[in-house]
């Protein structure tokens, strides 16, 4: 499904959210499709469920192990977040997420975290609140084409957040800044994918 950024038919954009879960599963990737559905479909209702939103340390082992499947495996990353302590993931995202719906101070708060950049930042944002974030994905930003080359920065992610949620907001139907992304991700094939922290 080629340009499907540039396409403005609900339709286009409603077969390749649809597409998603095979396009995760025709990765080819192991624990791939077991990660993406815990992500999508449990990750959001325990940090809603908790009196201070948070994610504790194995969720964001989780949602970084996610992350490198979809994208690029980057091992010692991985080792460095494990390396955070329990009680500091927990109070460095009750900070962070506590932030919501400033447009970066969350990200910037829970990349503080060692092997946290801002794309596993927006992972743990964007399982909390994807009215308003993204998830941060190279092959996404690729295709969107005022953004110019990706950049690793906060500033960066707010544009690309922005643009994402214009374009949800044009598609209307309920879509959100997340499904974009997703749709996105899929109508290229996936892969590729983030690059960075």
């Amino acid at each position: 499904m080629p340009d499907l950024w540039g396409s403005h038919t609900l339709s286009g954009w409603q077969s390749a959210l649809q597409a998603y879960p095979d396009v995760i599963a025709a990765q080819g990737v192991a624990k791939l499709a077991e990660l993406d559905a815990w992500y999508r479909d449990e990750l959001p209702a325990l940090i809603a469920a908790r009196r201070l939103v948070h994610v504790t340390l194995p969720e964001l082992t989780r949602v970084t192990e996610w992350k490198m499947h979809r994208g690029v495996w980057r091992a010692p990353n991985l080792v460095r977040v494990k390396s955070n302590t329990p009680e500091l993931v927990i109070e460095t995202t009750v900070r962070g997420l506590a932030r919501c719906p400033h447009p970066t101070q969350p990200i910037g708060e829970i990349a503080t975290l060692d092997g946290v950049g801002p794309a596993t930042a927006s992972a743990v944002v964007a399982a909390h609140l994807p009215t308003v974030y993204p998830f941060f994905d190279e092959l996404v930003a690729g295709q969107v084409p005022d953004l110019g080359p990706v950049k690793w920065t906060l500033g960066y992610y707010a544009k690309y957040a922005a643009f994402l949620r214009d374009r949800a907001a044009v598609i209307g139907h309920s879509w959100t800044p997340v499904m974009v992304e997703r749709a996105l991700w899929a109508s290229v094939g996936g892969k590729a994918g983030t690059t960075a922290l």
